[in-house]
């Protein structure tokens, strides 16, 4: 694994990824599922909703 090199006058910084206590419950019930069965379980994805023009227009 090689060191990130940075270009001049920009810094890069990674942080740690912030997860819900829920996630991490369903992380847990995801590798104790697999390391006793072997298998993968599927995850239901909620879609990306993107909002529409009345959302986006503020209130006066």
């Amino acid at each position: 694994m090689k060191l990130a090199i940075e270009p001049k006058g920009i810094d890069l910084v990674v942080e740690p990824h912030k997860y819900t206590k829920s996630d991490a419950e369903r992380m847990t019930q995801i590798i104790s599922h697999y390391k006793e069965t072997g298998e993968l379980l599927k995850l239901n994805k909620t879609k990306a909703r993107s909002k529409t023009k009345k959302e986006l227009t503020p209130k006066p």
